[in-house]
């Protein structure tokens, strides 16, 4: 999973339990800039992951709401699947590494 994956893979986790989250809130989750926050969000509406709609009843006409696309939840389930086999298969690789470790040490 490529960095920009998983930026995308937080990005439709969070926007799915805060659709109103402003573009600033969003990058101090993500600990990135809001110009790369506005690039990544800009690139899940071009994708048709998400859509973006102007909150109707604010005085700040700025403000939007993110909705998930049905695409967008597909696309968070498939890099939530990808996301996990990575995850699984470093942690086999890492106890095995441990169990040889520990059997190094006990030879000597």
């Amino acid at each position: 999973m490529t960095p920009a994956e998983q930026a995308h893979l937080r990005i439709l986790k969070i926007v799915e339990a805060e659709p109103e989250i402003s573009q600033r809130q969003l990058a101090e989750r993500l600990g990135v800039s809001l110009g790369k926050t506005n690039y990544l969000i800009k690139a899940l509406l071009a994708k048709g992951y998400l859509k973006a709609g102007n909150f109707l009843n604010s005085e700040e006409k700025h403000k939007y709401a993110y909705l998930l696309t049905p695409e967008g939840i597909a696309a968070k389930i498939r890099l939530t699947r990808n996301f996990l086999a990575r995850k699984e298969q470093e942690y086999l690789a890492l106890r095995a590494e441990i169990k040889a470790m520990r059997a190094e040490l006990e030879q000597t």
